[in-house]
């Protein structure tokens, strides 16, 4: 009993030896900005006080009263989520299905699917926010001109991004396009490392292929689906350039924001800092306990990270 209590507390101190560099770089990347944001939000942090014409003043938690008796916080909220939502799931759909494409395609048009699909994931979110505007122009879009010229006569001239649920469903769509990749490459690696003998057991007794696919892939991918859907989660819930750029900076008259923009526009705009630093503490709070109830909910499930 003595040999292996010895061995894993060299294990253990080993691997906190391995791990020092990286919570060091932890630490200095993501603890510090972190406290630097939730200490911000406790004061009266405006434009005076950064300029050092006036001194900070201590308001405790009065910016998050504020934050949550504010009717336009919530609005955004209920948007950013239900936003978020469609992206992540648009991500996982469009990325599982091509991933299942690849593995059935030709080395040539898989080539070439995989060239598409990174191509798309390599373009600079500003680069492609202005690419998607431009083809969906409102005098100059390709798009409006091929759906006139298809007999959609109505969409000549057509804004996509004045009406409120038009310029979200454009941005959602941007933002599938460059983040489906991702979802492709993950799922097509765990699609191709699943032994083929699993499969083949699983046609001799007699399953379909649906079966197959929901009993023994499914299962297999699930660690993989977990990952993806997580940091699918977390860039799409704090998504800023492509709204920003898209949008204009929230629509007209604001029917656009999201948390990301409207922390953006409280803190720069106008200048309340103190108040621009409490929404990124609620944003990080929201996306850490997301993240704790999805893994929670995957557990139970029966999947142990």
């Amino acid at each position: 009993m003595t040999v292996p209590r010895q061995r894993t507390r060299r294990d253990g101190r080993a691997a906190v030896l391995y791990l020092a560099p990286a919570a060091v770089l932890l630490v200095g990347l993501m603890a510090y900005p972190l406290f630097q944001l939730a200490q911000i939000s406790l004061y009266d942090y405006n434009q005076p006080q950064a300029s050092g014409a006036e001194p900070l003043r201590f308001l405790a938690f009065a910016n998050y009263a504020e934050l949550l008796t504010d009717p336009q916080f919530w609005s955004v909220l209920l948007a950013t989520v239900l936003f978020a939502a469609v992206c992540v799931v648009g991500s996982l759909l469009v990325g599982g299905a091509l991933a299942v494409l690849a593995t059935r395609a030709r080395p040539i048009p898989r080539m070439l699917l995989f060239l598409a699909a990174l191509g798309a994931w390599a373009t600079p979110a500003m680069a492609g926010s202005y690419v998607w505007l431009f083809l969906f122009d409102q005098d100059l879009g390709l798009v409006n001109e091929v759906l006139a010229g298809l007999g959609f006569t109505g969409l000549e001239g057509h804004s996509w991004t004045f009406d409120r649920f038009s310029a979200f469903g454009l941005v959602a769509a941007e933002i599938i396009w460059c983040s489906f990749p991702f979802v492709m490459v993950t799922m097509y690696a765990g699609i191709k490392a699943i032994p083929s003998e699993v499969v083949e057991a699983a046609q001799l007794d007699g399953a379909s292929w649906r079966r197959i696919a929901t009993g023994v892939i499914l299962p297999i991918l699930k660690p993989l689906i977990v990952i993806a859907t997580i940091q699918s989660i977390i860039w799409d819930f704090k998504i800023f350039t492509q709204i920003y750029v898209m949008t204009g900076g929230g629509g007209v008259a604001g029917r656009n924001l999201v948390l990301n923009v409207y922390a953006y526009q409280k803190a720069f705009a106008g200048e309340e800092y103190g108040m621009g630093a409490a929404i990124g503490v609620v944003m990080t709070v929201l996306l850490l306990l997301i993240t704790v109830i999805y893994l929670r909910v995957q557990r139970k499930s029966g999947w142990q990270p």
